[in-house]
């Protein structure tokens, strides 16, 4: 459920092509599809953008330092979206304690940094100073590495924004997530309930 109503899929061949599209991958329409599918050229943008950004730095960190952001933005679509593709990598238990106890997390130093990082940026970047960037230098990152993750992070302020600006819930079919991980990342707006609830 969203404040402004989504397209039909009968208003164009491009909107249709867009919730069939999820349907193909995920069994359902997505609700950030239904939003953006009011400027599909926006979300093919955005596509681009975070493909680039995640290419430049590898999957694992760039999910890392979405995760980080999408909790500290309070942003539950985004941190359980990205949190459950964590977890396929890390661990349900790992990401639950990485969202609620980073320092009991089983996880490299290097992990934790890039979160705590990319946390500060989603904090307010106004705020941050040169030593923000010192751990993960002192960790071994280059300039270019460091610079991922206030991207990621960056990025990430922009998406979760948008949903929450337009309140969109996270989708129902997240729900199904281990109830453990599931409540450590529902930070901000609950999951919506199933269709016909």
């Amino acid at each position: 459920m969203t404040w402004i109503d989504p397209p039909d899929e009968v208003a164009g061949g491009e909107v249709a092509a867009m919730y069939d599209a999820d349907r193909a991958a995920l069994g359902y329409v997505a609700g950030y599809t239904r939003i953006f599918a009011h400027r599909p050229q926006v979300l093919a943008l955005w596509d681009e953008l975070t493909g680039a950004i995640e290419t430049a730095m590898g999957v694992r960190r760039y999910e890392l330092a979405t995760v980080a952001a999408a909790l500290r933005l309070r942003s539950s679509y985004c941190a359980l979206q990205h949190g459950r593709l964590l977890a396929d990598d890390l661990g349900a238990d790992v990401v639950r304690d990485l969202a609620t106890d980073p320092a009991a997390a089983e996880v490299p130093e290097v992990d934790r940094a890039v979160m705590r990082l990319a946390g500060k940026v989603a904090a307010g970047a106004a705020d941050m100073t040169p030593d923000d960037l010192t751990e993960l230098r002192e960790l071994g990152l280059t300039d270019a590495e460091v610079l991922d993750v206030v991207l990621a992070a960056a990025a990430r302020c922009f998406f979760s924004s948008v949903l929450d600006a337009v309140g969109a819930e996270p989708d129902a079919a997240l729900a199904t997530l281990d109830p453990r991980l599931r409540d450590a990342l529902t930070v901000g707006r609950p999951i919506a309930a199933p269709d016909g609830a």
